[in-house]
This record gives structure tokens, sequence and C-alpha cells, in this order.
């Protein structure tokens, strides 16, 4: 399955805000964010739904602006059904997971070892130092 694009994890948004990159790291995940990278809506929904202050809630908003949304289409549901049926995942997890089945996006997260038994989806930590 070759990957059309990227789909940002949650954990992956705050971590770049955070400022948690750095060397190779960083320079691969400003490459990632710079050609406008897909995120669930699950997860405009994870980043935006803490209380943070107006100034912060601001600066998310933006960012999250910058991304491509993608809603939760029946083949995203179908995909989720699917993936819920045949692993135990979380719903958002599942979410974020049939998002990537469904629009064959690479999956960019901290967290593969959340989707490495889901063999539809291709998964890079950008953390890690291989990430081909």
């Amino acid at each position: 399955m070759e990957s059309r694009g990227y789909l940002i994890d949650t954990n992956v948004i705050i971590d770049f805000l955070a400022g948690r990159f750095s060397g190779e790291n960083l320079q691969f995940i400003t490459k990632i964010l710079s050609s406008r990278p897909a995120i669930s809506v699950i997860s405009k929904i994870e980043v935006l739904g803490f209380n943070t202050t107006t100034a912060h809630e601001k600066l998310l908003k933006s960012f999250i602006n910058e991304l491509n949304i993608i809603q939760i289409s029946p083949e995203v549901v179908d995909a989720c059904i699917s993936i819920r049926k045949e692993h135990r995942i979380k719903l958002p997890d599942a979410l974020i997971a049939a998002t990537c089945v469904a629009h064959q996006i690479t999956l960019i997260t901290r967290n593969t070892s959340d989707f490495s038994g889901i063999i539809e989806i291709q998964s890079i930590n950008p953390h890690s130092s291989s990430k081909s």
C-alpha cells in the first residue's frame, strides 16, 4: 500500500508545540508539517478540548487551521468498525487508524505500538532515529 500523505497524531502535535523535538527529528517533523499534512477531526477535538489560556487556545487554533482536517466519513466509519472488531483499541485511536486506512495515509505518532497490530496502516515515530 502506497501512502498518499501523512496524518499527524495528537501526541505529535503536542510534542511539536511543546518543543520536544530536536536535531534530525525536528527537521523531519518540520518538513512533514510544512507539507500541510492531515489530522483526524479526533485530534482537533483532543487538542482543542483542553482548558487553557485564551492566548494558548488562539495559538492552538491557528496551528490546527493550517492542517488538513479529515472528517469522519462513511469509509472511515466502516474501517473503524473492522478495526474495533479485530483489535483491542480505544475508539479515538481506532478512528485515527481508520482514517489512515480509508485515505491510505501514513500515521505519524509517538505511540506506534498502539497501532502495530493493524497491518493495514503504516506508522512512523518522529522521535525515532529510523524513519523509513
